[in-house]
């Protein structure tokens, strides 16, 4: 059975509130899940202690029996101390879009016409 450490989602619509489950990964996000390991409120604020709960005996118990935490998880665990800080690099977050490219080429062209009509003028 692959297992994942992972959210489930309750509260009502635009007032989110999670609990952090160890669940089969084929079942729904909030569906059936084996045992709830704690609580995420997003609403709170980010120095809040009632932001993030979790029974930090039961995670390690779940990730020494091979559960696998999600992206969101596993960050939660970094900033709690309990797992390793792992080297993320997404290249392609920080180039800006066709349109601001295509912008940027306009205006270096502009100003490489007024940098030539500078010189001409002299």
């Amino acid at each position: 059975m692959a297992m994942k450490i992972r959210l489930a989602r309750g509260g009502s619509k635009k007032r989110p509130f999670y609990r952090i489950v160890a669940a089969d990964s084929r079942m729904p996000r909030d569906g059936r899940f084996i045992e709830k390991l704690g609580t995420y409120n997003p609403l709170l604020p980010k120095d809040s202690e009632e932001r993030v709960k979790m029974d930090m005996e039961r995670v390690q118990y779940w990730l020494s029996q091979g559960a696998q935490p999600t992206d969101r998880i596993a960050r939660m665990l970094e900033a709690a101390g309990v797992r390793e800080k792992a080297e993320r690099n997404n290249p392609n977050k920080g180039t800006p879009g066709k349109k601001a490219q295509e912008r940027a080429e306009e205006k270096a062209a502009k100003a490489a016409e007024a940098a030539e009509a500078a010189a001409d003028a002299e």
